[in-house]
Order: C-alpha cells, then structure tokens, then sequence
C-alpha cells in the first residue's frame, strides 16, 4: 500500500511539474512575441537537445566533470553554438552567453532585473547567511559594513602576509626537492585569510592536523562538490542532498565555530600589528552566531580558494613557459629592497602583467550564473546575424562563462589560447571597443557585486610569486611531468578551477645553496 502511495504522489508531481512548464511555456510565447514587435527582439541560436527535457545535456556536463574537461566543454559549446545561446533545460528555458555587452546588461544595466535565483537555497546547506548569497538590502548592508575592512592600508605594509609566506617557503624547503605548491597554497591562503579575519592565524602550514585544517578542508571540498552538483539541476536541486552532505557541511561549521569562539573570547580590540581586527567589526553588526558564522565562512571560501588557484595557475604555467620565468626573474631581481610593500608590488609591470594573464586563462570563477526575476533583454546575440536583443522570461537561468569569454580570439587575438603576458602592453582587438575594454575582461565579476576584495586576493598573490621566485629562482618543471597546450590539462571544477593533478615543481637546485 505504501508503495502504491509513493507511485502516486510521484505520478502527480511529475503530472503537476509538466502541467506547469506548459502553462509557463505558453506565457513566454506571448512574451516573446510582444517583445519582438516592440524592441526588434529575436532568439538567439539554441543547443540542441537529443533527449526529452536536455537530459543528454545533463548527461555530458557530468560525463565531462568526472573526465575533468567541463569547461573545455562549454567553450565547445560556444565555439559551435555562437557568443549567446539557448537551451531548455529540465524543461526550463536557460541561455549562456560570453559576449562583452551582455554581460553589462545582466551585471550592471539591468541588474534590477536580475537575480541569484535559487542560489541561496543551493549554497545555504554549507554557506548559511553570508555576502555571497544574499541579495537586496542584506546584501548591501553586508557590503558596506565589509568594504572598509578591505581597505588596502589595512595590509597595504605587507606584514599580515609574511608570516604565512615564511612557512609556506619553509614547507618548500623541507620538501626534498619536488613539491605540489597547489596544496600549499590553499593552506598558505587560509592561514593568511584567518590572519586578517582573526589577528591571528591557524597556521596550517606549520600544524595542519593541530589546528583542524585538513578536516575543514576535506570537509569544504566535499561540501563544495555538492552544492555544483546542486547548481546544474537548477529548480531540480533538492535531489542533491544526503547524509555526507549534510555531515560535510556539518565539520564546516564546526570549524567555523571554533575558530570564532576563540578569537572572540580573546581580550583585545587590536591585533599586534595596530590593525582592527575584522572579526571584531563584522561581530559588531552580526545580530546573533549564526549569522556571524555565515559570514565568516563566506570570506573564509573567498579569501582562501581563489587566490590558492590564481597562485597554483601561475606557477603551473611559469614552470611550464621558462622564457617568461626567467624575464619575471630579472625584473623581480631589480628590487634589492628586502621588506618590499604594495606600491612596489604594483611598480613591477611584468608580475601584474603575469597576473592578469593566468586570470585570464584561468579565472577563479570560470562560470556564474543569475534568474531573471521579471522580463527582460539582453542587448545581442539574436537572430540570424546574432546581432538582435534577445528576450529572457522571467524565471530564466542565465549563465555566463569567463573562461570562455577570455579565450574569444576576436577580444585577445589569434593566440587567445596561449600563455603570453606581453600581449598586455600590446593594443589587443579588445579594446577597440569601450563596451569589450570594460566587460570582456571580468577575473573579480564586475557591477555592483564586484569583488571587493580584489586589491587583497592581487596583493597576496604578487607577494608570494616574489618571495618564491627570490627564494627559489631556478624552480622548473619536474622530470617526467606532463606538457600539454593550455587549457587541456584536466582541470577540476567546483565553485572554483583548480588543477585536478597539482601543481608540481622541482627545486632541488636551490636546496643545495
């Protein structure tokens, strides 16, 4: 009898989601229509299903994720499909686009348009209440009481990092010679994020297992790997769940907790440095512990995943080019000045060259995603030139590639695809156009939602390439290592790009000094 209950209700939910996509695929119609007639709009090619509701799509995203080539996928998509594309999905309507001018419609010109969607729902299991899943007035205020805290004189000195880089060199140095720096680096990028959050790191790098760090992260990468599960199924994200969710969710808050519990219990206003310490101003607004938790683990995922890959990206492909290795050795070689500070990090062109480089080919977010809440148009993309608006129903997921984007030949050139920080100081077909300078090049997201803490996760990363490359300027690439042409490496995709098999590098050289 049980049995027969559950067959129906399953029955009636399937009934019911159907009868709803007809209805809604009905008013879209008569949307789209008056919309055609009044602003010119027309649909932009559209990704062929082969099955029922995309369910082949479904089926090569996560065929293409275990194989570790998801955005090798998507950039095919592109490359056959056009710059701005639908599909329906689940029997919902979503587009993609990586055109320049789209991308300001939805981050910028229409923002009020636009939504997260169902990310707070997605994310809220692992994330709770933070900057990154909110919208409209707690969003804001959650901004304006963090912006002030990522004042770049808050470490514009550099010594909340030296710390930190001192124990990520010496973890180099006991290495014996050939070391994965990925993994290295997202210990070194929570300790400093912990540092600048608390006034006092967790120093992983010296006690990972001391301080709980490789539960975190365990924990975080585990949740991670859910929550992108949960994003690709859209409305349909409930079906991802379960108990190693909710326990990996579970081992990061507890984390959280403790390292909160800790340092608020601790008697002080300042850090040693005579800086405010973050934790205290965000405990100040934050109504209650859980709140406080949100947003800690929110710039807790911030501060230590995007800046570990921008580093282990730029390691990967220096070892991997030793021409450009050894041009950024000789400018870093010109500074004498042992306890450099940011303005000297940002009087070394060819670093900042180098950093906007690998964030090309490699952004930290390679893929994000909004909902229209109402009505709206995306100003290209559509009909048989694909230069006509495009309509987008409200309820529509739109998702928005970077990677791709910045590998548009037509924006970088015929070499897109390579690794040369020279062609920043070049005049690129990207900034021929005022729209594409602005938009096309979007590493920290761009509009109201930019990444405020841009100038940090760039300040730590420079500081670490100088102190490693002064430290071991004769690191290469190890014996027997893979060279592949870039971007067919296999990559893993969360809510960040890291590189499935590390980043490896030989510096045994420099240990016999």
């Amino acid at each position: 009898m049980t049995l027969f209950y559950l067959i129906s209700a399953l029955c009636a939910s399937t009934f019911a989601f159907i009868i709803s996509r007809v209805i809604r695929a009905k008013r879209e119609r008569k949307a789209a229509e008056a919309a055609a007639a009044q602003y010119g709009c027309l649909p932009p090619p559209r990704l062929q299903n082969q099955r029922p509701f995309g369910i082949d799509r479904l089926e090569q995203i996560f065929r293409a994720d275990t194989e570790c080539r998801l955005m090798e996928l998507f950039l095919f998509h592109f490359r056959q499909t056009g710059n701005t594309l639908e599909q329906v999905f689940l029997g919902t309507k979503a587009f993609g686009t990586i055109d320049p001018a789209n991308l300001e419609a939805i981050l910028s010109t229409n923002f009020k348009d636009i939504g997260m969607g169902p990310r707070r729902d997605i994310t809220f299991p692992m994330f709770g209440d933070g900057i990154f899943t909110q919208e409209g007035a707690a969003w804001k205020h959650s901004r304006d009481m963090i912006r002030p805290q990522l004042m770049y004189k808050q470490y514009s000195d550099l010594e909340l990092f030296r710390e930190p880089v001192d124990d990520l060199i010496q973890n180099v140095e006991e290495s014996g010679g050939i070391v994965d720096l990925q993994e290295l680096f997202f210990r070194m990028t929570l300790d400093v994020t912990t540092a600048f959050l608390f006034g006092e790191s967790v120093r992983s790098l010296k006690a990972p297992d001391s301080t709980g760090e490789q539960t975190f992260a365990d924990a975080f990468n585990t949740a991670q790997s859910y929550v992108v599960q949960r994003f690709r199924l859209l409305d349909l994200y409930w079906l991802i769940g379960g108990s190693k969710f909710r326990k990996a969710c579970s081992d990061v808050h507890r984390f959280a907790d403790q390292i909160i519990e800790r340092n608020l219990s601790r008697d002080r206003t300042k850090d040693n440095q005579g800086q405010y310490v973050f934790l205290d101003a965000i405990a100040e607004h934050a109504p209650d512990r859980t709140a406080l938790r949100g947003q800690i683990i929110n710039i807790l995922a911030a501060g230590r995943d995007t800046t570990a890959c921008l580093l282990s990206w730029t390691f990967f492909l220096l070892v991997r080019h030793p021409q450009v290795m050894q041009k950024l050795r000789a400018e870093i070689t010109q500074y004498n000045k042992e306890n450099l500070d940011r303005n000297d990090l940002r009087n070394m062109p060819y670093l900042q060259n180098v950093l906007k480089e690998t964030l090309r080919l490699y952004p930290s977010l390679p893929v994000n995603t909004r909902t229209a809440i109402k009505d709206t148009i995306l100003p290209t993309g559509g009909g048989p030139d694909r230069k006509s608006p495009v309509f987008v129903p409200k309820g529509s997921a739109i998702a928005y590639s970077v990677y791709s984007m910045h590998r548009r030949p037509d924006l970088y050139g015929m070499d897109a695809e390579l690794f040369r920080p020279e062609r920043w100081d070049e005049d690129m077909p990207l900034n021929k156009d005022p729209t594409n300078a602005k938009w096309g090049y979007l590493p920290f997201n761009g509009g109201p939602r930019i990444c405020i803490g841009m100038d940090f996760a760039l300040t730590e990363a420079a500081i670490t390439v100088v102190r490693l490359i002064r430290r071991f300027p004769n690191m290469k690439l190890p014996e027997g290592e893979t060279v592949e042409l870039v971007g067919v490496e296999k990559q893993t995709t969360t809510l960040v790009v890291s590189i499935t098999n590390g980043c490896m590098v030989d510096v045994g050289s420099d240990l016999q000094r």
